[in-house]
């Protein structure tokens, strides 16, 4: 671990303020906070202003729930991070996605079709930087212009959130959870499959 959570004796007014406008008042500590945010608050100005997109994109976003939640595990996955993934498989299951549509995700073959075009997005942003214009085509099919927009954000602001908590070390809040493996490097052979 490289960075610890912030200890509690080290919390104060400009730590709550960095948390105001994502947890209310009962969870701005070190306990219900979670290790995610307790460690992003060393830099308090860092996450409040974090913070003020991933609100958006969580709470605001035009995109619906299940497809931002099916991106976020395509990107943990990607990554391999742990706590992003465990945090959102709990996250995606709140929103409709199945353990079978989790397996699918993290495996690269979703058994939704429109599940299944959002993997191959963000593997495809995460291959090149960018979407191809037949997959913004596609994806038209079913998201407006704006969907498509906070899509290619919440894949990279989830890429931006994996490394940072990879390299700081975030330990997983509740990692006896036997629903939530580990998320594994996609296979270049399975990438050439899509």
């Amino acid at each position: 671990m490289l960075l610890p959570p912030l200890p509690a004796a080290q919390w104060g007014e400009e730590v709550d303020s960095a948390l105001r406008g994502m947890l209310p008042r009962a969870r701005r500590n070190p306990e219900a906070a979670g290790n995610g945010l307790a460690t992003m608050v060393h830099h308090p100005d860092l996450t409040k202003a974090f913070l003020a997109l991933n609100v958006h994109l969580l709470f605001n976003s035009p995109l619906p729930a299940r497809l931002r939640e099916v991106a976020i595990l395509r990107v943990a996955q990607h990554c391999r991070a742990p706590y992003e993934w465990h945090h959102h498989v709990t996250m995606g299951k709140m929103v409709g996605l199945t353990d079978a549509d989790i397996a699918g995700i993290q495996a690269g073959s979703a058994p939704d079709p429109v599940d299944q075009l959002i993997v191959d997005a963000v593997d495809e942003l995460e291959d090149t930087a960018r979407l191809s214009e037949s997959t913004w085509t596609a994806l038209g099919e079913h998201l407006d212009d704006r969907q498509r927009m906070d899509l290619i954000f919440t894949t990279g602001t989830y890429r931006t959130l994996a490394t940072a908590f990879n390299t700081f070390g975030v330990q997983l809040d509740s990692p006896a959870d036997p629903q939530q493996s580990t998320p594994q490097q996609p296979t270049p052979e399975h990438r050439e499959d899509r």
